[in-house]
């Protein structure tokens, strides 16, 4: 046992105290390297084993094994972004250095930057929400825990608690604005809008859709179990707008039903999108809005919450009670229970007595 060539790397070959056996890359082509690497492995492993020391993980290594069990996680892209914005603080660092107080200021430091161009990236100033900074906590902690509980890598694990957000109002389109959006959008945005405002879908069910998941006869659509936020299959029920919109992308492609001259469309292309906005004279509204807009007209004509969960394949029921306050008839009967009490107080006399000893409140 000790240290071995394979091919131009030296492997590691050694025994652990409690007799596990272990043989792994050390990933360098120079034998002294690789014997230092080696004897910090082996006397690592037997501090472990003896004293009770945590391996000395590097925020490198703790994000590499993250994106190994998280590979087919459906927002992993995500991941990758978050990961990327970390290292620029912790890469190299060992993970059991790092404090909440660290992180925080980290996340403090978050600006938007908006792609331009293939693979480019621009700062423009302005600070992220709130909302974007608990994202990055959020996704911070389940990596320090998983490195606590799951890779026992660390002790203790930093305390980082969100902040407190506002909740954010939902931003809904009247009729007559979503008419001049879809009048004032390209022809290949139109589509997607008139879409989305029938069906609830998110831009990247609605881009990613392709023929076989579409039965124009039985007027259904599906969304695949990867494809969904919540993990679950939705089923879309197809109405007479949904169904129209669908009819006219017949024949443009063999694979996906939305595309724009023959390709599919980027998930992230934004500038028609700004650009219908604008001509439309619509401010504060982003493309998701399309599917709160959907919901919103669903619950005011009077579609009960249960129903439109199951519709726009939200995972509780918590997460459609934001929309509860734009359907508030069904709680008129409750409200006239107080007209028996109220109605027996008539007119204050104090309003219809004449004379100058009134007082004027």
């Amino acid at each position: 046992m000790g240290i071995r060539l394979r091919g131009s790397t030296w492997w590691a070959d050694y025994t652990t105290p409690s007799g596990k056996r272990v043989r792994r890359s050390l990933e360098t082509s120079d034998k002294k390297s690789a014997q230092e690497l080696y004897d910090q492995l082996k006397a690592g492993a037997w501090r472990q084993e003896r004293l009770g020391d945590k391996p000395d993980k590097t925020f490198d290594e703790a994000a590499l094994r993250w994106l190994r069990e998280k590979s087919g996680k459906k927002s992993l892209d995500d991941d990758k972004s978050k990961i990327r914005y970390f290292l620029t603080y912790f890469g190299g660092r060992s993970l059991a250095g790092i404090t909440a107080d660290e992180i925080k200021a980290a996340v403090s430091e978050l600006i938007h930057r908006r792609g331009k161009g293939k693979g480019a990236s621009r700062i423009t100033g302005q600070p992220v929400t709130d909302s974007t900074r608990n994202h990055y906590l959020t996704w911070m902690r389940s990596l320090m825990r998983r490195a606590q509980d799951e890779w026992g890598w660390l002790d203790k694990a930093p305390a980082l608690a969100k902040a407190k957000t506002p909740n954010r109002r939902i931003r809904w389109l009247t009729k007559e604005e979503a008419a001049r959006l879809i009048e004032c959008a390209p022809p290949h945005l139109a589509a997607i809008i008139r879409f989305a405002l029938a069906t609830g879908l998110r831009r990247s069910n609605i881009i990613n859709l392709e023929w076989s998941q579409v039965d124009l006869q039985r007027r259904v659509a599906w969304i695949h179990p990867d494809q969904a936020k919540a993990g679950r299959a939705i089923g879309v029920a197809l109405n007479d707008s949904a169904c129209a919109v669908i009819s006219e992308q017949l024949g443009r492609h063999r694979r996906f039903v939305f595309t724009y001259e023959g390709r599919l469309m980027r998930l992230d292309a934004n500038t028609a999108w700004r650009a219908s906005l604008r001509r439309a004279g619509i401010t504060d509204f982003r493309f998701h809005d399309l599917r709160h807009t959907w919901a919103s007209w669903l619950v005011q004509a009077g579609v009960p919450l249960s129903a439109l969960q199951e519709m726009g394949g939200w995972e509780s029921i918590e997460m459609v009670r934001r929309y509860a306050h734009l359907a508030p008839a069904h709680l008129g009967e409750h409200a006239k229970r107080l007209d028996s009490i109220l109605g027996g107080f008539g007119t204050n006399p104090a309003q219809t007595k004449k004379g100058s000893d009134v007082e004027t409140v």
